[in-house]
């Protein structure tokens, strides 16, 4: 029956606190075949709780964990046992397509990983699909592209962070394709976020839930990841999500509520009249500083904002985040970059400038002489009437807006919401930009050609003439040519 699993200590544990004579006893006692298959043998190295739940009428395994429990080997481990068992095909899909090939493939606890030399399957990337020695074919998907889950059949589903895919109907589409064989399974493996979807899975009676929390895994993690999650998160609200996986509510003194996130969350914009990357710098890339935000907006034609994407890092020394704000304001064809220096004054714009192609980026700088919460007060008030919009799910920046209290002189800062703040979705431009780049354009500017959309083919690029810088750059490459 559908339930919960138990959580406790695996064999190779309770093993390994056993006396040196009794334990040189039992590992002496095996051959060298067995113990070369130990090695893989998944049921000597897991918890109770991260096993395959036994044979029932259960669909959905859904696992939500701390940041380091294991998801993503029990995920990995699930498909290998499944594909042992000669299910008829078997579909992986990733929060998008890198993260499903650099973690639940080719990762050091993916499929490739822990299966054992006699089973392990042909990897062809080029196809996105393996093949296991007994015939069972995965194919592998990325959850940024729903239309391609529409129609392919499966009898195994692996979703790994199911609570941050960006479009709902990713995960509908999956399971609308789970229709082969007897008793069709799905593998959930995510971080816990308070999502209709994941509150709708955790009751669902055909659902088994694990949970675990970052501590029950302190034996196999690193000293470097163990301090670095610990140090940022232990004692905060956000600790209770990421650590000990508790399913959060929306704090009492957030300005930001997830309904209403949802309830005007689209999966197009309209055509944009300006775009901006909003940053707040880390003042340091120590485990202990805060994240650099860097989040892209636009003013769309019809008056309203729409947030394009969070592309925020962790521990991002200052060349590695001037880089990323570059990055982004060429993938989104933006007008200009608005930074937070409050921490790093001319270094902040120095940073951008001299990362490669940044010499031609417009940066505003923003000295933040109010308090965050009155500099958040008229943005949230612009979600309170509808007027801003979330492209898809922007899941860390979401997490962030809807648990930062603002009267908590504890709570952290939220760099994520700073970029959001910093952007200027409240400002207008002084004037449109009505007619889209063409190729033609493109070339006579220097700027190549289109660089392939990130949120995948059904999406088009906001349509607004080049900016000022893209204009310079275009005249600067000319000049150039012209000299040779």
């Amino acid at each position: 029956m559908p339930g919960r699993h138990s959580s406790s200590d695996s064999l190779a544990s309770r093993i390994a606190q056993l006396p040196a004579e009794k334990r040189r006893k039992i590992l002496g006692s095996l051959s060298k075949e067995e113990a070369r298959a130990l090695q893989f043998e998944w049921g000597f190295w897991a918890r109770p709780n991260q096993l395959l739940p036994a044979a029932g009428d259960w669909t959905t395994w859904l696992i939500c964990s701390g940041r380091g429990w294991g998801k993503t080997r029990c995920g990995a481990e699930a498909v290998r046992a499944l594909a042992e068992q000669r299910v008829r095909r078997i579909t992986i899909v990733g929060r998008t397509a890198q993260a499903a090939r650099d973690e639940m493939v080719e990762g050091e606890s993916g499929i490739m990983a822990v299966s054992p030399p006699w089973f392990r399957p042909q990897y062809e990337p080029s196809k996105r699909r393996l093949t296991w020695p007994n015939g069972v074919v995965g194919t592998i998907r990325s959850a940024d592209e729903p239309d391609t889950l529409r129609g392919p059949q499966h009898e195994v589903l692996w979703a790994d962070e199911l609570a941050a895919w960006k479009y709902d109907d990713a995960w509908d589409q999956a399971m609308f394709g789970l229709r082969l064989g007897k008793q069709p399974r799905a593998i959930v493996t995510t971080t816990p976020r308070p999502t209709k979807l994941i509150k709708a899975l955790i009751v669902a009676a055909s659902t088994v839930l694990s949970t675990g929390t970052t501590y029950d895994n302190r034996a196999n993690l690193s000293k470097t990841f163990y301090d670095s999650v610990i140090g940022r998160y232990e004692g905060t609200r956000l600790g209770r999500q990421e650590l000990l996986a508790e399913i959060l509510d929306d704090a009492p003194g957030a300005l930001w509520k997830r309904y209403l996130l949802d309830q005007h969350r689209v999966r197009k914009v309209p055509r944009l009249v300006r775009v901006a990357v909003g940053v707040d710098p880390a003042v340091s890339a120590t485990e202990e500083s805060a994240e650099t935000g860097i989040v892209a907006a636009g003013l769309g034609e019809d008056g309203h904002g729409y947030v394009l994407e969070d592309a925020s890092l962790e521990m991002a020394s200052p060349g590695q985040w001037g880089a990323q704000v570059v990055s982004i304001f060429n993938i989104r064809q933006a007008d200009k970059v608005i930074a937070e220096v409050n921490n790093g004054g001319d270094l902040v714009e120095s940073n951008i400038k001299s990362a490669e192609g940044g010499k031609h980026v417009p940066v505003e700088k923003v000295h933040a002489s109010r308090g965050k919460q009155v500099r958040a007060d008229p943005v949230a008030a612009l979600y309170e009437r509808g007027m801003v919009h979330h492209l898809g799910s922007l899941p860390k920046l979401e997490d962030q807006m809807c648990s930062w209290d603002p009267t908590d002189p504890k709570a952290k800062s939220p760099d994520r919401v700073d970029a959001l703040v910093a952007n200027g979705l409240v400002g207008r431009p002084s004037g449109t930009r009505s007619s889209p780049r063409s190729g033609t354009e493109r070339a006579t500017l220097g700027l190549g050609p289109r660089l392939p959309s990130p949120l995948g083919s059904g999406w088009k690029y906001p349509r607004h003439r080049p900016s000022r810088a893209q204009q310079s750059l275009g005249q600067s490459r000319a000049e150039t040519l012209s000299g040779l």
